[in-house]
């Protein structure tokens, strides 16, 4: 699995400034090139926290089992933001996949291409054996923000 490797994380910060550089038209918007993200490393933690709780807890949502929000995840990993987006996946097996899938979601892509935003965190978890049961075996979570 591509969240397994050590260096996915660039990967796929490589692959969203890839597609914020060409442009994009989402739904009935288009989108010009956007300036490349920076990445946050309490963004990603942010991140890895919604993704782990999705796997966990077994379920799929933007809003945390606890009822946070992405805002509140940054918030309590100590990021000061002005603006955020959150983009959630599952069942991707490559960071390939998991972009091209955001990039045909008109809201996912939207965020993605989005120049009101600077930074971005991103994370991936799969299904621990302490919950084997689990429906959601990888979690994805992208959290693009820009701060105060």
């Amino acid at each position: 699995m591509q969240c397994e490797l050590p260096d996915f994380q660039a990967e796929l910060l490589r692959l969203v400034n890839d597609r914020r550089a060409r442009g994009a038209v989402c739904g009935a918007e288009t989108f010009v090139a956007a300036p490349a993200l920076v990445w946050q490393s309490s963004i990603a933690q942010a991140a890895a926290r919604h993704s782990q709780d999705m796997v966990d807890k077994s379920f799929f949502s933007h809003t945390g089992s606890d009822g946070s929000s992405a805002g509140q995840r940054l918030s309590a990993s100590g990021y000061a933001w002005s603006r955020w987006g959150e983009n959630i996946a599952y069942g991707y097996s490559s960071s390939a996949a998991v972009v091209d899938g955001w990039m045909k979601s008109e809201g996912h892509c939207r965020n993605l291409m989005s120049p009101a935003f600077s930074e971005m965190g991103l994370a991936c978890a799969r299904q621990s054996q302490s919950n084997p049961g689990s429906t959601v075996n990888w979690a994805w979570t992208q959290v693009l923000a820009t701060p105060r």
